[in-house]
This record gives C-alpha cells, sequence and structure tokens, in this order.
C-alpha cells in the first residue's frame, strides 16, 4: 500500500524538472485549482502511452473547468520528453529521476526487475494538494477513464463550491451581499 495517498492527506509539495530542466514544485502548478496528478509507470509502457492518450480529451475541457493536469513519470528528462512528444501531451511532464516521489509514496512496482516503473496512480487534489481520490491502475482498467474523472470532479465541485448551483437562494445571498458590500 502507499504512502500518504489516502482521501485527506496531504501530498507533499514535490519539487521536480519538466522535460525542458525547469524545476516546478506541484503547489505552484496547481495554484487554486484542483489538480489531476498522472504518477504514471514510465515511458518504456504501452499501457502508459495510451492513457495519456485518453486524457487528451479531458485536457481540453480543464482549462474551461479550473482543473490543471500534470503527469509524473520516473524517468529522465529526454525519456519523459519522449512520451509527452509521443501522446501528443500539453500539459505539464515531470521527471522524478531521483525516484523522490516513488520512494516517498512507496509506490516502486516490484514485479517489474528492467525498469524503475512506478505502479500507475491518478490522483484527484484539491486546492492546498489535499488527496481527494486516488485510482490504482496496476491494471490498465483501474485507471480512471475520462467520464470517470468528470463524475468525480463534479462531485468534487459541489461539496467545495458554494456557488455550484447558483439557482439555490443562499448561493444568491451570498453573492448579493458581497456584491453590496462597501469596498
Amino acid at each position: 500500500m502507499s504512502k500518504g495517498l489516502v482521501p485527506g492527506s496531504v501530498l507533499p509539495d514535490f519539487e521536480l524538472p519538466d522535460e525542458t530542466g525547469v524545476t516546478h514544485r506541484l503547489s505552484e502548478l496547481q495554484g487554486d485549482n484542483v489538480l489531476v496528478l498522472m504518477l504514471g509507470r514510465g515511458e518504456h509502457c504501452p499501457r502508459e502511452r495510451q492513457h495519456q492518450r485518453e486524457m487528451l480529451r479531458f485536457h481540453e475541457w480543464c482549462p474551461v473547468a479550473f482543473t490543471d493536469v500534470v503527469t509524473v513519470l520516473p524517468n529522465s528528462l529526454h525519456d519523459v520528453y519522449r512520451m509527452k512528444i509521443a501522446t501528443g501531451a500539453h500539459w505539464t511532464f515531470l521527471a522524478d529521476t531521483d525516484l523522490t516521489v516513488q520512494s516517498t509514496l512507496d509506490i516502486r512496482e516490484y514485479t517489474d526487475p528492467h525498469h524503475d516503473a512506478t505502479v500507475p496512480h491518478t490522483v484527484i487534489l484539491s486546492p492546498g494538494l489535499v488527496v481527494e481520490k486516488v485510482y490504482v491502475g496496476y491494471w490498465f482498467w483501474g485507471r480512471p477513464s475520462v467520464y470517470q474523472l468528470w463524475a468525480d470532479l463534479q462531485d468534487l465541485f459541489r461539496r467545495t463550491k458554494p456557488d455550484f448551483d447558483p439557482t439555490l437562494p443562499e448561493a444568491r445571498s451570498a453573492w448579493e451581499s458581497a456584491t453590496l458590500a462597501p469596498a
């Protein structure tokens, strides 16, 4: 079982390089948005490549949905770039070259003696890197579809956004109070 990937816990604010070598903190990439974090198996894996391709459509929806996407792979900068190019992705890919994420979360795939593979996880993080939901994708069908993520995010926003349904009297009242309040 992984360490720290439990709903309600706070994910460590890992600092990793992207494929060009520029270092990013997860909190910086997340900002005030929800973050879908994919901890991938590695560039060598055809299942990983397929799942990243499936996420292309999902990523198109994210800018209008206050949601960001990040993929972390246990590979060199070159291999991370190869995966990003091969899948056609436009979101941030990070390289866990020192296997810091893998070892901190205890998600090394012990069944693969040939690669420093990670057991794939897809983690939904609310602002502040709070773990909301975790999918374990060791088997391909364990990885979430874009529609499962849609339902998960719909539930998360319904629980955390007071104006998710602006027709509710309390949502309208809060808006009117904020609008009419002196500056």
